[in-house]
């Protein structure tokens, strides 16, 4: 209880606003000086500012209360980079203010007071502009900025829940709480619609308000900031991994399933069962691989040890025993590194999992933790780093996997975890996951759902041991190949899968080791002019990559609802049938078996042949999976997959380019250019085999100038070494072309004629109806509320917390009812329910017995009641649903008082339901 008490309080230190009372500024600019492309701007207090344009797009301002540069405890832990030649900064004095400006940016130093703005260099387009000074405490630093009419704002690492922030609130801080809107691995970066990123470059906690203005605070006396203008998300990203350093590039076994679990739990030292069966010494996770195996389950690394007491035992066998059935080996650690060493220079581990015990106070003790145990393996091996870690910050992404922690297999769970894989990748955090299942508790469904989309991730991993009670044969823990049917058959399904996407999928880790854009991507990543796309109504799915929609299915249902497919041709992945959006997709039917899994038009897909593993056999044919239409491209990446070599150049690359008809009938031509570049096994020749998507057989089928064979059926195409085949029943409509053995170093082209890009289905509809967001509303009128006794005040019925209450007046006299509240929700819904939550503080009166309910767009005109009813007189919340109306408005009206006890009203939350409306 102590430690949850001090999680709490240090939680709130991070929350609750300072004294603005003592809050100091730099006051008026007397003067800047220059130095190259450093500029220091003196101030009438005494403080000082100092801007470094680093890049024409990216540059620091640093401002010290006390005028000097001394304090800078972030160092170069963060931005690690920012030597990037000289620029060549103009300064100019522009009146009213100071004009810093490139060929990128114009930074406008307002003078009277010292405030800042920046613009694009044309210095009229506004990317954002402080709408205050800055200003600073003994303990915290506060700047303020305007926010524009429809900004979005993005980032702050690995958080919990929705990643569209604007009207959020967000602790930008430590917690190890592990639960919906905290954050796992925080970090102080976000980005905005409006064309620019910041990062915070500190070590201190802080929060950001993304109000009207924003609020964005520090724990700490200083100022320190590098700013990123880009002329897309995408942009930005890259300029902040560019200074923060890019995402690593995981070993492609990485990519693979994992496993922690404790196998020597007859150590006296153990603080688990010391009675599992099949985990009493170290080696025992060989039986787990053979398992595997013979469950024909890919699966590529275990963690035979959780620190906890548990360590290992005979561990450079078991590492030899796990890689002869295809198995990397690492370890997972509570208390530290003293043996790394020897663990992976000696024993051949290769991985390591950092636990919150030992790193768990996060920030730079955290930060150091990840780059010891990266040092461990690349000072002692020529592998590449694979740590996991919580408690990550800026800069992470160089460095480790991030996770949500300890959480638990349940739907609701799911749901959050959800947009929080996907919005981590909007802090360039390409590697984040959550374990599948969750830690503890779950259920054969609920692994099922959560494995299938995980699936599309880059990395994931399972926990054993911590899982269901009272473990049954058809479910024991939560490795995929100890489930009974149809389960297993489900989870092999899917981890076959993401074997065979295995090129595509390291592909998109190296595309973001190359830019910081990660490969899971929330939708606004590739769709940022879609409205919709900007904001969380699609942040219940994401874009694995560039071709794949996966909108995974997060409740105990078969049939997906609200799947948002935005402009162009979206091919269902199972069936084949195209879809045209922009649209809403209700109705889609996923059965236990089914992912609702959507392929771009345009799609260029490599495929390697099914293996549990990688290495398991060559790479002997090639497969591209092809959704023909217009004209598209995909450069495959090539490297050994284990080692470093790559940083220096050993790695290959080979871009294919498809130009086909954009409707109707045509020729599709393939063209595959030759492999560039050079790496250790790298195949001299190999055969390419290509799936295209028709909805027509073709004319012929060339490779170059050569037609090759129509085959009779599939049982021919598959003996055969060369030839085609169109399968009409395949997804609607397939392709099926072997080139034969092709020099990697070769260029070649494949033509098929007449084939018929598929029509497709139009999709149209609204989106779904979800909770309607607290942070723009306020309180328009209440007829009365009680301040004198107790805090009343009418603003506690939409504050979000069940513990403060309106309670109408009783003090000197109270109102007779009826009572009555009106809500402006702060834009127009649709709205369709209203929860009443009544007062949770053991109080009684004021319950609300009879009622009205009214949506309107305007608070003088309201027109008939949405809903009447009347409460019963209990403290359970109670949701009433009525036909959706739109309006901007929400009044509700009490009656009576439930028990008949006086003329009072109280309310603890009233909550609504809709969807944006126009």
């Amino acid at each position: 209880m102590l430690l949850v008490a001090a999680l709490i309080g240090a939680l709130l230190s991070v929350i609750l606003p300072a004294s603005s009372a003592q809050a100091a500024t730099a006051g008026n600019v007397t003067g800047v000086t220059r130095s190259g492309d450093t500029f220091t701007v003196a101030t009438s207090s005494g403080a000082a500012a100092r801007v470094v344009i680093a890049r024409s797009d990216i540059f620091r301002i640093w401002l010290s209360p006390n005028g000097a540069f001394t304090d800078d405890p972030a160092g170069t832990d963060l931005a690690v980079n920012t030597a990037f030649g000289s620029v060549g900064a103009t300064l100019t004095d522009a009146g009213s203010y100071y004009r810093v400006g490139t060929p990128a940016i114009s930074l406008r130093i307002n003078k009277s007071p010292l405030t800042f703005a920046l613009y694009r260099a044309d210095d009229s387009t506004l990317l954002w502009s402080e709408a205050q000074p800055t200003n600073w405490t003994g303990s915290q630093t506060t700047q303020y900025l305007t926010r524009a009419a429809d900004e979005q704002f993005y980032g702050t690492g690995l958080r919990l829940g929705e990643w569209a922030l604007r009207d959020k609130t967000v602790p930008v801080a430590v917690s190890n709480q592990w639960t919906e809107n905290t954050n796992a691995s925080p970090a102080p970066f976000y980005m905005s619609t409006n064309g620019y990123g910041v990062m915070r470059n500190t070590w201190s906690p802080g929060s950001y308000a993304f109000t009207a203005p924003t609020s964005l605070r520090h724990n700490e006396s200083r100022f320190d900031a590098w700013y990123f203008a880009g002329t897309s998300l995408k942009d930005v990203l890259n300029g902040y991994t560019d200074v923060t350093g890019k995402p690593f590039l995981a070993p492609i076994w990485g990519l693979e399933l994992g496993n922690a679990d404790c196998f020597n739990a007859s150590n006296p030292d153990y603080q688990g069962d010391h009675n599992r069966l099949r985990h009493q010494t170290t080696p025992d996770v060989v039986g787990y691989a053979t398992d595997a195996r013979a469950a024909d389950m890919p699966s590529g690394w275990f963690l035979p040890n959780d620190g906890y007491g548990c360590g290992y035992t005979s561990l450079p066998e078991t590492v030899t025993q796990l890689k002869a059935k295809g198995f990397q080996t690492g370890l997972w650690t509570s208390t530290g590194l003293s043996g790394i060493g020897w663990e992976v220079g000696t024993a051949g581990s290769r991985a390591v999992k950092t636990d919150v015990a030992w790193i768990g106070g996060g920030y730079k003790t955290a930060f150091n933790g990840v780059k010891q145990a990266v040092d461990g393996i690349e000072n002692n091996s020529d592998a590449r780093r694979f740590v996991w870690t919580v408690d990550g910050w800026a800069g992470t992404q160089r460095n480790a996997v991030v996770w949500t922690g300890d959480t638990s297999g349940t739907w609701d769970a799911m749901r959050w975890h959800v947009p929080a894989i996907a919005g981590a990748g909007l802090s360039a955090l390409n590697y984040a996951s959550g374990d599948v299942d969750g830690i503890f508790g779950g259920s054969p469904k609920t692994y099922v759902r959560d494995l299938q989309w995980k699936a599309f991730t880059p990395a994931f991993m399972t926990m054993s041991g911590w899982g269901a009670t009272g473990p049954s044969a058809g479910y024991q823990d939560k490795q995929p190949w100890r489930f009974a049917e149809p389960y297993q058959s489900i989870n092999r399904t899917y981890l076959q899968l993401k074997m065979r996407l295995m090129p595509y999928m390291y592909t998109m880790s190296r595309n973001a080791t190359d830019t910081g854009v990660p490969a899971t991507r929330a939708m606004v990543l590739e769709y940022p002019n879609d409205p919709v796309a900007r904001g969380n109504q699609t942040s219940g799915q994401f874009m694995a990559g560039d071709s794949f929609l996966v909108a995974p299915v997060v409740s105990d249902t078969t049939t997906r609802d609200g799947i948002y497919l935005p402009a162009g041709s979206w091919t269902d992945y199972w069936t084949g049938k195209v879809y045209n959006g922009p649209g809403w997709l209700d109705g889609y039917s996923a059965p236990l078996d089914t992912l609702p899994l959507f392929v771009k038009a345009g799609a260029v897909v490599p495929m390697w042949p099914q293996m549990n593993y990688t290495g398991e056999k060559p790479v002997s044919t090639l497969t591209y999976d092809i959704q023909p239409r217009g004209t598209s491209s995909f450069t495959l990446y090539e490297d050994d997959g284990v080692t470093r070599a790559y940083k220096t150049g050993a790695s290959a690359r080979q871009r294919v380019d498809v130009t086909a008809p954009a409707s109707g009938t045509g020729d599709v031509t393939v063209s595959v250019g030759a492999s560039t570049g050079t790496y250790t096994g790298k195949p001299a020749a190999r055969g390419y085999e290509f799936a295209l998507r028709s909805a027509s057989a073709p004319g012929t089928v060339k490779v170059g100038t050569t037609t090759l064979p129509a085959l009779a059926g599939k049982a021919a195409y598959n003996a055969a070494a060369t030839g085609w085949f169109y399968d009409a029943a395949d997804r609607s409509g397939t392709l099926w072309v072997k080139t034969g053995s092709m020099g990697t170093g070769t260029a070649f082209t494949v033509t098929a004629t007449a084939l018929t890009v598929p029509a497709g289905t139009a999709v149209g509809g609204t989106a779904p109806s979800s909770p309607i967001s607290q942070a723009g509303w306020s309180v328009r009128y209440a007829d009365s509320q009680e301040t004198a006794s107790e805090n009343g005040a009418a603003a506690n019925a939409i504050d979000g917390k069940p513990s403060t209450i309106w309670h109408t007046k009783w003090s000197n006299g109270a109102a007779a009812l009826p009572h009555e509240i009106q809500i402006d929700l702060g834009a127009r819904y649709d709205v369709d329910s209203v929860t009443h939550l009544p007062r949770q503080d053991g109080g009684v009166n004021g319950r609300i017995g009879s009622y009205e309910l009214y949506v309107s767009d305007s608070t003088t005109s309201w027109g008939a009641p949405v809903a009447t009813g009347t409460f019963a007189d209990t403290a359970a919340a109670t949701r009433v649903a009525f036909t959706a109306k739109s309006g901007r408005y929400l009044r509700l009206r009490a009656l009576t008082e439930a028990g008949n006890r006086g003329p009072w009203t109280s309310v603890a939350e009233l909550t609504a339901t809709g969807r944006p409306s126009g």
